[in-house]
């Protein structure tokens, strides 16, 4: 069995998926890679086949008929014969020093007497043109270098969030939960690290900068006037993550709590995007939205309300939209498009 398997989600990636395969080779037999073709109408196929026919023992390359990233990472679980699974996108790359320390973890862990659920470590915002990069550190709040549980956390503050990039989880964790992305859809990554969260027991945080995030792209999905455009997809992630899990039964409180501000978050990059593109269309979809939650539990949709940005969310008239729009730097850093 292989230690971990790295997804890698591809659609017409053939200008930039060498160097994110390059970056993972260095795992060596210790990995396995699943290169998923999603349906790509350039190289992106030959690429792989290329990697897979050169590096058989590592590389598998998988095709299928376009589902979108979130079928592409279903794609990825359901092949893994791994201990423990990463997605990498194809634009991104891994720090191979990072890499190193992060498979030497999970090897020491794995023969522990007990099992690791969910590895933490930090990414980089690897800006087009900035000339300081931001990254997303977890000090302070995750214990380093143990084995850990949720009452051992901190308090995460806005703007902290465990994100696809920061994350390793069980592969088998993944498949007992029972996640299943869905198809043609943008923005699953936070239905993605969001859904496992209560079935995570036991997890370690390495305080290193392993996950380069790159942004920059016109065309990419972050891209505000993008997601703008996507804005029914955010929703339909929103309204996915409400109905995923519970969370007034989570008896851990500081799990509760986090996944409570997490889900707070996404519901306010789907409020903010509504209004930001000034159509009165949107507006409605935002006032639906929050209809939604409040029709499906009541409960939620007050303490969505209360939250301190769920207030400003739901001021009224324009005074309360401007007001609103002041959360935006804190969704700004979660979804990574400032």
């Amino acid at each position: 069995m292989k230690l971990l398997s790295i997804a890698i989600p591809c659609y017409n990636s053939q200008d930039y998926m060498e160097h994110c395969i390059e970056t993972l080779l260095a795992g060596g037999e210790d990995v396995e890679i699943l290169i998923v073709d999603d349906g790509s109408k350039d190289r992106t196929a030959e690429i792989a086949d290329s990697y897979a026919e050169k590096y058989p023992t590592i590389i598998k390359a998988i095709h299928q008929e376009n589902g979108g990233h979130g079928e592409a990472v279903n794609t990825g679980i359901r092949n893994a014969t791994g201990l423990y699974f990463k997605v990498v996108d194809s634009d991104d790359w891994v720090d191979q020093e990072a890499y190193e320390k992060i498979l030497k973890t999970l090897r020491e862990l794995s023969g522990g007497s007990e099992t690791l659920d969910m590895l933490v470590s930090n990414f980089v915002y690897e800006k087009e043109g900035a000339k300081h990069k931001k990254v997303m550190k977890y000090t302070g709040i995750l214990p380093e270098n143990q084995m850990f549980s949720w009452s051992d956390a901190k308090h995460f503050r806005k703007g902290r969030y465990i994100l696809m990039h920061s994350v390793i989880y069980r592969t088998q964790l993944l498949r007992e939960c029972g996640l299943e992305l869905p198809k043609h859809t943008f923005y699953v990554d936070n239905i993605f690290v969001y859904v496992p969260l209560p079935y995570v027991k036991n997890m370690y945080y390495l305080n290193v900068d392993f996950y380069r995030y790159y942004i920059g792209r016109e065309d990419q999905s972050v891209n505000e006037n993008v997601m703008i455009r996507r804005i029914d997809q955010q929703i339909k992630v929103n309204k996915i993550m409400v109905e995923a899990v519970d969370l007034w039964k989570l008896q851990n409180r500081k799990l509760r709590k986090y996944m409570f501000n997490y889900l707070e978050i996404i519901t306010i990059i789907s409020t903010i995007m509504c209004i930001r593109s000034g159509t009165e269309e949107n507006l409605e979809k935002k006032r639906q939205l929050w209809k939604y939650i409040k029709d499906y539990d009541i409960r939620l949709f007050h303490h969505l309300r209360k939250g301190i940005m769920g207030t400003t969310m739901n001021l009224p008239g324009k005074g309360g939209r401007k007001i609103s729009v002041a959360a935006y730097k804190i969704s700004q850093k979660v979804v990574g498009f400032n």
